[in-house]
């Protein structure tokens, strides 16, 4: 090898450590913003009445009912009438919790998007996206039913 390979070759490397470094401080940062984005989720809390305006219902971040609420002209309508009504103030609830969720993980997601991938520098590393997107797959308001 002579001197022209070695020193393309130690530049690559310079290169590549660079890269590596700079995903390795991003991952520093998105761990500790992460704690941060954990306590806004931990005490987000969402509420929505029904169209009747007979029943008000609060969801948690996870999209469980915590609260339920119902107006005194609950007691003159049909048990039928204040389950739909439960059951439409609750959809509504976890909607909207879903839509504050999805604006609480907006910055993380960005930050992970814009940083490259341990497999784009290195064949064969393991993914750092794939734990994140895997999290926030299992964190999907959608899979409330799951739980």
């Amino acid at each position: 090898m002579d001197r022209w390979e070695r020193e393309g070759l130690r530049s690559a490397n310079f290169g590549m450590r660079n890269q590596v470094e700079n995903i390795l401080d991003a991952l520093t940062e998105q761990r500790a913003h992460r704690a941060e984005v954990q306590r806004e989720l931990d005490t987000a809390r969402c509420t929505a009445t029904s169209a009747d305006g007979l029943v008000e219902v609060t969801v948690d971040n996870s999209g469980v009912l915590i609260d339920v609420r119902f107006t005194a002209d609950a007691a003159r309508s049909t048990a039928d009438q204040l389950g739909r009504s439960v059951t439409e103030a609750g959809r509504a609830a976890a909607s909207r919790m879903r839509e504050q969720t999805t604006q609480i993980l907006a910055p993380v997601a960005a930050a992970v998007q814009a940083m490259p991938d341990l497999p784009d520098l290195v064949l064969g590393a393991s993914s750092l996206r794939e734990p994140v997107e895997a999290e926030s797959r299992n964190e999907n308001p959608d899979n409330y039913s799951q739980r």
